[in-house]
Order: structure tokens, then C-alpha cells, then sequence
């Protein structure tokens, strides 16, 4: 035993000291200290993971090391091996844990067999494993404290820290309520510790070769000199014993309670889990570096502590206070966060595995409250079992018995999770009666020799004769193991899988995706989930993991959608999973918001399965990958289809709606997607409806009013049914043929009119004799009366009879295409006059009494033109403007002359003209006037007898300085003496 150099009361500052700045680091980081982007860097959760490097790899790995030699690196190279698969390995467990929020071994061995009993037989299994590694950490706290100070109660005094690390895993690790939830600084805390013993073990080391030795040189000679002797006395482990172990250390690296903890219950990403696949093995080479020099040092010293002294060679180095504070504050580091992190993990298995089980939590007045403090007291009273284990057994027993039973008990979870992860078939059956007998074997082997003085029973089967007088921890590991996985795979191969064993063995296997079905549920919408789920859990309790689950996936409470509520009922079955286990929360889920199936057949959620294959497709290779990216092609293709198209269940589920039917119809395709058909917003319930009923498989046509103005909408529908029993349902095609119907409409018009057009240009041959009978009789009368009375009658009907015969002739030049003759017969003509006639012929028609014509043409503005044409044009826009008009407007004409021109307007105070028709209306057929009440030729024979005047016409509407009304411009050439036709326009205009 080596010479004290710390008293008691040192050492108890030193530990207590130690202990305090942990508090003080999760404080910190806690209560926003320190940045978050520090906090929460890649760095502190690899760190994190070195919480793998407990007692045993600062005392343990002395003791191994003085045994086997080098054979205490496999502590080191399993885990590392482990990592190293973290892909294959580690990835798709922690994919698993978060997507179904699992926070231990037990929570996802219970989801995967789909039997809460399956879990609690994992957290018995857990527990007893864990057990001696926990007495473990205790030990070498109790005996380190025991060798510095000579103290003649160490338990007591490694009690007493126990309880002070007990209370901060209660106050920092147990702080929230959901398994799930960050513990930041928790994991600062842990992190701070791996740094603390990583750079007390290589301050030893560096005191073993600087100190001890004179450098690498001198260690060297002495190591082919008087060293040599010593290395020869230490046994070397054979293959299988190397292998063996690597396998146990292996299955240590992910299955110990602690290290999935760390791993997956805790927010560490999936980038940073890969990044630990290298980081993690650098540290622990770190950690293990010092091991060898540490005891060739204390070989080279003379301290030949062989057995359970061996564990604390450091203690010899130097009778300096500050290297045995190192070796002290080493294992404290390892251990307190071994046992903050055991504690967490058990108390969390236990509490949803055996006490929510016994006693579900039936409407707790404060569920989040009691789960809480039921929590608490688990930590302590697994802190406690794990004193007491060392009190009763650990003190009796070496380190390596410890750990290696602790290990060999962990490692028979192996053959289920490596089934879980590759093996689909497997079943609970199996899988229960393998771990069962492996159990049975290992508590056999290696339990009994702990608890009693009696040695193992290690029972050979024929043909393992040759591993009779190897340690008990080989052979126990060998039969164990092959029992588990011979009997699990037998019996899962003789037994049925069900189906809840079969759809979670999809969510679990490494390269399947999840296929739920397309089940309605009893519930309507968020608000009734509250309700439904308010007698179990409580009002309050309700509606507050209702609304996390609402905020998480971002839909509103009156979301009735069946595919936004089976997403609705999966997340607060996650959620209740890290709140208390999978297993209670299925039962809950499962009681309170159940799936209705006494409907149609359900069928696969396809477009669940699409979410899952786009948050899964990184992780797709070879095959897989290819199939997934002509699945992403075609649902492109679809979705960008420009042609509007949905998809039905047999349902009446909508599967997808494509970006043309979302743009036409104004509604996302987020919005409705997973709803019933009559569900939809109006008119498209109804309009779907009809073509999903029709015997016919096209509507064409169909007029529907849309935001944006009525629509003519043709529909396709095909059936889906594959041919070999695959879902069905229908797609259906939406096309807008609104332009074309349009389009249609206006050719038919258009060759109304033209048609009247030809039967005007008939009908004017056919009037032409009466008009000229007409014309004659009324000049006879004219001539066969004095009376003056008659004769002003019989020129108002010669007028007319003229004005007829114009009207008639400019209709058939126009229905005929052709111009009229320009320049003949244009004289002086007085645009007063002009308008005064065309004003008394408007009101002749008894429809313009209520319009107020106001004639501003001045008697001496002349201009050279055909008076009946111009006439015309005035009765044409004159009429245009009369009708524009509310009853008590105003019609103002006005002519100004500029330069060559006579410019005339004629202004209303109508509605105005549509910008969109404005740029039309000189052509055929263009008309501003209900069906029925324009032919739309008005403004062309106008345009036509402007242009053969050499003129100009032009629209404003509204004009400058109104806000509403039409004003029409006219630019007519102005008369000059000896002009004897049509005058040229100037070049301005």
C-alpha cells in the first residue's frame, strides 16, 4: 500500500471541490451563460461519449493490463469498432429512436416486438447487468479514498459523494419532463468531465515517462533490459480470448444503458453521430495511452501490487499531494459520469417499464409533476442498489470480475438488436426465449460466483470440451451467446409473427420504409383528440402534448383532414412514448383515438410512404437509390404536369394535386391533400363528385365560377386498379378550355353576322325598287301640291328616301370588303349643319329625349366631305353616345380648327370603354353592347368613311381631367378655296 500524501479532510475538498464545478458548468450552461453555439458544438456531445471511459478504463484497465498485457486495448477497440460501423450501425438506431421518440434499450425492443412485457423483461436484464459496473464506479471511489487517507470508512465516505452525484443526475438530468428533451447542461457537464480525465490520465502518463523514466530513450533500454523480465511474467491472451472480448466491448459501445443514453435518447444529429465515428476512437486512444506507461513505472519502482491492488498503481508514482490528487480526480471524473448517466438511463427504463406498467397513470392531477419526482426517486434509488451491491458483493471481488460479469450480461441483448436492425422475421417469441436462456446461462456462470463463495456453474454442451479450464468469462461468453441465438432463431422460424410485430419490423429494419394504412379515425379534428384524450391524461395534460404535437407538425386544431389526422395520432404517440414508454403510450393511444374499421378496405397511406422515402432517400444506395430516383422523376413529371390532375383513393381520399390544378384552383395542394372528396371547398366537391358518379369517363366543358370569373372546365377520369390486386382509386385530368370555348362562341357569332351581312346585302337589292318608288311618288307630290305644308313633307321623305339609299349602299360596300369611291362629290361642307341634322334625326327616334346635346361647331367651320357620309358618322357616334349615357348627361360637340384640319369631339359622360376593348372596336363585330343590341359594324363604317375623308379618328376614354366618359376625336380637312377634292393630310399627323 502506498504512504498517505492526502488527509481526509484534503481529500474530501478536493472531491467535494470537483463536484462543485459540475454544478456550476450545468448552471451555467443552463441558465444561458455561455453562447449557445459553444454549447451546443459537435465537440461537447463527442465528448459526451466519453462517459464510455469509466472506472474501468482509469483503474480497471490497470488491473487488466497487469494480467493480459496489451489485452486491456480491447476495452478500447470494441468501442471504436463500433463507431467505426456507425453508418450501418449506429445511424439507423437512431434513426428509429427519434422517429418514434425511443430514449432507452427497452423503449425500442417493447416498439419493435410490440410487448410492453418485452420491455420490462429488457429493463430486469438491463439492471442487472448494469449492477456490477455500477458497483464498480463505487469501489474504486471507496478504495481510492481509502488508500490516500487511510480512512477507516470508505463506503461511507463513497456513500456521501454517491448521494452529492445522485442529486445533481436528480436536479440536471431529470430536470424535464419528455425522455427526449435537451439536456444541455447535462451534457456539458459530462463533457467537461471526459476532458478532465483525459488530461489527468495523460498528466499521469507524462509523470510515468518524464518522471519515472528520463524520456522514451530511457524507457526503452529499461524495457529491453530489467523491464523484460517483468513483461514475461504477464500472460497473454490467446485469439479466441481477444476476439471474445472485442465482441463484448463491441456490444458495450451501444447496448450499455449509458451509451445509448448519450448516443440516441440525448439531441445528438446525425452528421455529429458520424463525426464521433472517428473522434470517439482518438479519445479513447488518448485514454489508453498512459495505461502501459503508468505500469512499467510502477514495475520500475518496485510496486508489485498484483490482484485488486493493481487497479491503483497510480497512487505509487510519487509521494508528490498533486499526482495522487490526479490519480483521485481520474476516477472520480470516470466514475461520477458513468453513474449521472446510468442512473438517468435505468430510472427511465424502470419508470416506463415496471412502474407505469403496474400502475398506468390514470387522470394524475399533475401527470407531468408525478412522472417528475417518480424519476427522481428512481435515480436515487439506483445509485443506492448500486452501493449497496458494493457493499454486499463488490468488496469481496477484483474490478474484472465486476466488469467483465457486467459486460457478458449487457452483450446478450446483442442477438436482438442485430435482429431488430437486419431481421424482419423475427418475433417476440424468439427473441424472448433467447435472451431467457442466455440470461439464465450468464447469471448461472458468473453471478453465482459473485453473490456466493461457490465457483460458477458453466455448463459445456458436447463439443465444447476444449474450452474446459478457460476463464469462466470465455466460456460463460461462448455457451450464452450461442444458446441465445440457436434458440432465437429456432423458435422464431417455428412460431408466427403477428401483425403489429410485422409493421414494426418495417419501421425497424434497416432498409425498409413503414407502409401504414389508410385508416379514418373516430376523432374529427384536434379539438376532439383533447377530448378523447383528457380522460386518461388529464384536461390540462391534453391539451398541452395536443398542441406540441399541432406546433410540431405544423397544422391547425380544425385540421379534419384523415391523412393530417393519422399524422396527428403518430405524433402524440411519440411524444407520450419519451413522456412514458411505448408501450403505456400505445395503450393510451390506441384506447383513446382508435382507427374506425368498419369502412371500406384500407389500403397503403401511399403519400406517407412518399414523406418517408424523401426524408430516407440520403441514406438510399445501389438499386434502392435508382428505383427511388425514377419514383422522384415520374412524381415530377406528374407534379408538373401542365395539365391540372388529382388522385383518389377507393376511399375518396385525394392522393395528389399537381401545381396546374393548385394555380387554377387557388388552393394548395398542402391544403387538401389526405381529404375526403366532399370535404373539398366548393365548387370542387361537387364538380369531382360528378365526374367520380358519371357512367361517362369526360365532362366537357363544364362551366364552373372560380375566383377569377367563370371557367369551362373539361374532366378525364381513369380507373387505377393494378393488375395483380395492387390499391386503386382514380386520376382524374382537369383541362381549361375556357379560350377555346370562348373562342368558339365569337366564330359562331362571327358567322351570325356574316350572315346577316350577306342577307342585309340582299335585302338592300330587294329595297331599292321601293325606296326609288318612294323617292318618286314623294317628288310628284312634291309637284302636284301648292299647299306649302305638303311640299315641306314631300322633301323631308325625298330627304329621307336619299339618306336610306346612302345607308344602303355604304352596307353592301362594306359587306362586299370594298372602299367607296373617294374624292367624288366631296364639296364645302358646313359641319354645323352637318350635326344639327344628325341631332334632329337622334331625336326623331323619341330615345335620346333625357340626353342633353349641346353643339359648340361654329357656322363657319367648313370642311370638304360627302354631307350624307359625315352625317352618318355624326348618327353613329352621336347614337354611341346617347346610349353610354345615364338619363339628365350630357353630349358636348365642339371644333376647333388646327393647322389643316378641323378637329371635332364628341364627349359623354358614360361608364367609358374597357382598356381591353378600346384597341378593338374599329374592328368587325366589336361591340361594348349586350347580345342582341350591337352588331358591332357602327364603328367600322365609321373608321371607313373617316378614311376615305384622308381623316383621323380617335378613342379616349376616360378623358384627361374626368373620371369617367368617352371622348371621341375627329379630324377632319378643312375647306380651301379652289379645292376640288379630297384634301392630303399634313405630314405632323
Amino acid at each position: 500500500m502506498t504512504a498517505m500524501s492526502l488527509n481526509l479532510p484534503g481529500l474530501l475538498m478536493l472531491g467535494i471541490g470537483y463536484l462543485s464545478l459540475l454544478f456550476l458548468s450545468a448552471t451555467a450552461v443552463d441558465r444561458g451563460w455561455l453562447p449557445r453555439r459553444l454549447v451546443r458544438h459537435p465537440a461537447v456531445y463527442i465528448l459526451a461519449l466519453g462517459v464510455y471511459a469509466s472506472a474501468w478504463a482509469v483503474y480497471g484497465s490497470l488491473e487488466f493490463a497487469s494480467r493480459y498485457g496489451f489485452g486491456y486495448l480491447a476495452y478500447y477497440l470494441g468501442v471504436a469498432g463500433a463507431f467505426l460501423l456507425a453508418p450501418v450501425l449506429l445511424v439507423p438506431i437512431q434513426r428509429m429512436t427519434r422517429t418514434h421518440q425511443l430514449a432507452s434499450l427497452a423503449d425500442l425492443f417493447a416498439f419493435r416486438f410490440r410487448s410492453r412485457w418485452v420491455g420490462t423483461l429488457m429493463t430486469v436484464v438491463s439492471l442487472l447487468a448494469v449492477l456490477p459496473l455500477l458497483a464498480l464506479q463505487i469501489q474504486t471511489m471507496g478504495q481510492a479514498i481509502h488508500r490516500l487517507s487511510g480512512s477507516a470508512s470508505p463506503a461511507l465516505l463513497a456513500l456521501g459523494f454517491s448521494l452529492l452525484i445522485a442529486l445533481f443526475a436528480m436536479l440536471f438530468g431529470a430536470r424535464h419532463t419528455h425522455q427526449h428533451a435537451r439536456h444541455d447542461g447535462l451534457l456539458a457537464a459530462i463533457a467537461l468531465e471526459s476532458l478532465v480525465k483525459l488530461a489527468a490520465m495523460l498528466a499521469l502518463g507524462g509523470v510515468a515517462l518524464f518522471g519515472v523514466f528520463n524520456g522514451p530513450a530511457d524507457l526503452q533500454s529499461w524495457l529491453d533490459g530489467a523491464g523484460h523480465v517483468s513483461q514475461t511474467r504477464i500472460a497473454q491472451l490467446d485469439p479466441g480470448q481477444w476476439r471474445t472480448l472485442l465482441l463484448l466491448f463491441f456490444a458495450a459501445a451501444f447496448l450499455m444503458p449509458h451509451m445509448f443514453h448519450i448516443a440516441f435518447a440525448e439531441t445528438l444529429d446525425r452528421r455529429t453521430l458520424l463525426q464521433s465515428s472517428w473522434a470517439l476512437p482518438l479519445f479513447l486512444l488518448l485514454m489508453a495511452l498512459p495505461i502501459p506507461l503508468i505500469l512499467w513505472a510502477s514495475q520500475r519502482l518496485g510496486v508489485d501490487e498484483v490482484g485488486a491492488g493493481a487497479a491503483y498503481l497510480a497512487f505509487g508514482l510519487s509521494t508528490s499531494w498533486w499526482v495522487d490528487g490526479l490519480a483521485f480526480i481520474a476516477g472520480l471524473a470516470a466514475a461520477s459520469g458513468t453513474m449521472i448517466i446510468i442512473s438517468l438511463a435505468l430510472s427511465g427504463m424502470m419508470l416506463n417499464h415496471m412502474v407505469l406498467v403496474a400502475h398506468p397513470p390514470i387522470a394524475q392531477p399533475d401527470l407531468y409533476r408525478w412522472l417528475r419526482w417518480l424519476r427522481r426517486g428512481l435515480i436515487a434509488a439506483v445509485i443506492l442498489a448500486g452501493w449497496l451491491f458494493y457493499r454486499l458483493v463488490g468488496v469481496h471481488h477484483d474490478l474484472s470480475a465486476l466488469g467483465l460479469a457486467s459486460f457478458v450480461g449487457v452483450a446478450q441483448c446483442l442477438p436482438g438488436m442485430l435482429a431488430l436492425l437486419y431481421w424482419p422475421g423475427a418475433n417476440r417469441k424468439g427473441m424472448v426465449s433467447g435472451l431467457s436462456v442466455g440470461v439464465v446461462i450468464w447469471l448461472a456462470g458468473l453471478w453465482v460466483p459473485l453473490l456466493t463463495p461457490y465457483p460458477g456453474l458453466v455448463l459445456l454442451p458436447p463439443g465444447l470440451d476444449v474450452l474446459a479450464g478457460e476463464p469462466d468469462w470465455y466460456s460463460v461468453t461462448l455457451v450464452a451467446l450461442a444458446a441465445n441465438i440457436l434458440t432465437f432463431i429456432l423458435v422464431s422460424l417455428a412460431t408466427q409473427t403477428s401483425t403489429g410485430e410485422r409493421a414494426a419490423a418495417e419501421a425497424c429494419s434497416v432498409d425498409a420504409v413503414v407502409r401504414p394504412m389508410r385508416l379514418p379515425l373516430a376523432a374529427a379534428n384536434g379539438a376532439e383528440f383533447k377530448q378523447q384524450l383528457a380522460g386518461v391524461l388529464g384536461a390540462d395534460v391534453a391539451g398541452r402534448e395536443v398542441e406540441r404535437a399541432l406546433t410540431a407538425l405544423e397544422m391547425s386544431p380544425l385540421d379534419a383532414r384523415p391523412y393530417a389526422l393519422r399524422r396527428l395520432r403518430d405524433r402524440i404517440q411519440a411524444n407520450l412514448s419519451g413522456l412514458m414508454g411505448p408501450s403505456v403510450a400505445q395503450d393510451i393511444v390506441d384506447r383513446c383515438l382508435p382507427y374506425q374499421h368498419d369502412g371500406p378496405v384500407a389500403s397503403e397511406d401511399i403519400h406517407f410512404v412518399e414523406n418517408r422515402l424523401e426524408a430516407y432517400r440520403s441514406r438510399l444506395t445501389g438499386l434502392a437509390r435508382e428505383l427511388d430516383s425514377l419514383r422522384r422523376y415520374h412524381r415530377r413529371t406528374l407534379t408538373r404536369l401542365p395539365i391540372g390532375l388529382c388522385a383518389f383513393g377507393e376511399d375518396g381520399e385525394l392522393l395528389m394535386w399537381n401545381d396546374a390544378l393548385a394555380e387554377l384552383s387557388g388552393i394548395a395542394g398542402e391544403a387538401v391533400l389526405g381529404a375526403h372528396r366532399e370535404t373539398l371547398p366548393a365548387p370542387w366537391n361537387t364538380l369531382l363528385g360528378q365526374i367520380l358518379a358519371a357512367p361517362q369517363e369526360r365532362l366537357y366543358k363544364q362551366p364552373v365560377s372560380l375566383a377569377h370569373g367563370e371557367r369551362f372546365l373539361t374532366l378525364h377520369r381513369a380507373g387505377l386498379q393494378g393488375e395483380q390486386g395492387e390499391d386503386g382509386g382514380h386520376v382524374i385530368l382537369v383541362e381549361d378550355h375556357s379560350e377555346m370555348k370562348w373562342l368558339e362562341d365569337e366564330l359562331i357569332h362571327a358567322a351570325r353576322l356574316a350572315s346577316i351581312g350577306q342577307l342585309a346585302t340582299g335585302v338592300a337589292h330587294e329595297i331599292g325598287n321601293p325606296i326609288t318608288g318612294i323617292s318618286s311618288l314623294a317628288q310628284n307630290l312634291r309637284y302636284d301640291t301648292e299647299d306649302p305644308a305638303l311640299r315641306e313633307t314631300a322633301d323631308q321623305i325625298q330627304g329621307l328616301t336619299d339618306r336610306v339609299s346612302q345607308i344602303v349602299g355604304s352596307l353592301v360596300g362594306f359587306a362586299h370588303g370594298g372602299r367607296h369611291v373617294t374624292g367624288a362629290g366631296f364639296t364645302a361642307t358646313r359641319m354645323q349643319e352637318v350635326t344639327e341634322e344628325a341631332l334632329h334625326l337622334i331625336r326623331l327616334a323619341r330615345s335620346g329625349d333625357d340626353i342633353h346635346y349641346i353643339n359648340r361647331c361654329a357656322a363657319d367651320q367648313v370642311v370638304m366631305g360627302d354631307a350624307q357620309r359625315l352625317q352618318q358618322v355624326m348618327l353613329n357616334l352621336l347614337g354611341n353616345a346617347r346610349d353610354a349615357s345615364e338619363a339628365g348627361a350630357q353630349v358636348i360637340i365642339e371644333a376647333v380648327p388646327q393647322a389643316a384640319y378641323l378637329h371635332l369631339s364628341i364627349t359623354d359622360e358614360g361608364r367609358g370603354i374597357d382598356p381591353e376593348v378600346r384597341d378593338h372596336l374599329f374592328e368587325p363585330f366589336t361591340t361594348t353592347k349586350p347580345a342582341g343590341e350591337g352588331t358591332g359594324l357602327g364603328l367600322p363604317l365609321v373608321y371607313s368613311i373617316i378614311a376615305e375623308h384622308d381623316g383621323h379618328i380617335d378613342i379616349e376614354s376616360p378623358p384627361a381631367g374626368h373620371a369617367g366618359g368617352t371622348r371621341i376625336h375627329l379630324w377632319l380637312p378643312l375647306y380651301r378655296e379652289g379645292d376640288e377634292g379630297p384634301h392630303e393630310p399634313d405630314s405632323d399627323r
